[in-house]
């Protein structure tokens, strides 16, 4: 993230009483320069430079605290204390898994725009989005290790339908009958980046069913731990970069361990496995599918048969004034089907939106309506919703 006032200091300098008093006076023109463009909406700041590109624009108007490659001034140098989040980019897994249009957001912006610390003023009176866009594109060179999955690929995660991009983040999942038998499940989960294309996932269910003497009874149900890799990641860039298009695609492999009361109804009582594909594809405006298809392997077929199960995503995210709050309506359709001779596949539609609720956008509300299209007379509907924070991005509480 962009974190930080940029100002024109010659990183060869030594931070001597002299230096402070030059980096003070820059700063303050930088100011009264991006003040004055904001109040006429008439001044260019690489055109007044005389200067053209992303890494010229850079090291003309940032690299003062960013540094030349964008991976800091000395504090001392720089003449200010560095807040938590200030940005290194040439630092990968800082810099890549962020998505562009965050960049974006956060120069035009400034800091405060995601919930960054407000030393970082907003350049959006005097670069252009097209200066802006080749400024993100040289600093994003600067990761010199391609095998980590650019950010623009985290597509809106869906309610049922898993992606394929990496992630640090804890999930907590509902789903709740709005028709039929009293009843309701939730889930926890942690996940956990492992280098540039892994990720660690452990998922604890929890269950509340209805007892047939009456009341409710709950309890948790088996621990699924699980590794997920991803194969392949490809971005078509272009400039802007918040408008390519590309392709990721992963496999997780999990145990699944007997950790529920299996006679009470929670979890099968056997130690099991399972294995899924995930795909996802980035359209043009913000439009994407996801695809996820797998099976769950108990090690005991005779006592809890084995399964498969295909799903998929449409969807499309809206931005208010393009760079602001995310909505993102989307449309699953899931199938599942229990591998015994005769058996049918179960269809459910899951009409749904996710919304960011912080400025940062890291932590995020999903609500959806389970419908089943087939085999009605058992199965319910259901109201799914989970809440997400992507503790990568930072504290619960920060961001807001």
């Amino acid at each position: 993230m962009l974190a930080d006032r940029c100002t024109f200091v010659d990183n060869a300098v030594p931070m001597n009483s002299v230096a402070r008093w030059l980096t003070a006076l820059q700063f303050g023109l930088l100011l009264v320069g991006i003040g004055g463009a904001g109040a006429a909406q008439a001044t260019n700041l690489a055109e007044s430079l005389g200067v053209k590109g992303g890494q010229a624009i850079f090291e003309a108007t940032c690299s003062g605290c960013h540094g030349a490659h964008g991976g800091g001034t000395d504090p001392h140098q720089a003449g200010f204390e560095r807040p938590d989040t200030f940005p290194h980019f040439p630092v990968c897994d800082e810099s890549q898994p962020e998505s562009t249009r965050t960049w974006a957001a956060v120069i035009r912006g400034g800091g405060p725009a995601r919930g960054f610390s407000p030393i970082m003023p907003a350049f959006k009176d005097v670069l252009t989005d097209a200066q802006i866009a080749e400024v993100i594109d040289y600093l994003r060179s600067q990761c010199v290790d391609r095998s980590w999955p650019p950010g623009e690929l985290n597509v809106p995660r869906s309610i049922v339908t898993e992606k394929a991009f990496t992630e640090s983040e804890w999930v907590l999942s509902t789903a709740t009958n709005a028709r039929g038998a009293p009843g309701f499940s939730s889930e926890l989960a942690y996940e956990h980046m492992l280098g540039a294309r892994d990720q660690l996932e452990v998922a604890v269910p929890f269950e509340w069913q209805q007892k047939p003497e009456g009341g409710m009874q709950g309890g948790i149900g088996d621990t699924a731990v699980g590794i997920k890799h991803v194969f392949y990641a490809n971005l078509r860039r272009t400039l802007p970069t918040w408008e390519a298009t590309g392709s990721i695609f992963a496999l997780q492999g999990e145990v699944v361990l007997p950790t529920g009361r299996s006679d009470a109804g929670f979890g099968t009582g056997q130690l099991g496995f399972g294995v899924f594909g995930a795909f996802n594809h980035l359209f043009r405006h913000d439009t994407f599918v996801s695809l996820q298809g797998g099976l769950d392997l108990p090690l005991h077929a005779a006592d809890t048969p084995r399964a498969a199960f295909l799903r998929g995503a449409l969807g499309k995210s809206h931005y208010e004034s393009g760079f602001g709050r995310m909505w993102t309506p989307m449309l699953e359709l899931s199938g599942n089907r229990v591998l015994v001779p005769g058996a049918v596949t179960d269809w459910d539609v899951i009409p749904e939106f996710q919304v960011t609720l912080s400025r940062r956008q890291h932590v995020r509300l999903a609500l959806g309506y389970l419908v089943p299209l087939n085999n009605t007379g058992d199965r319910p509907q259901q109201v799914l919703a989970y809440v997400l924070w992507d503790w990568f991005d930072g504290a619960l509480r920060e961001g807001w």
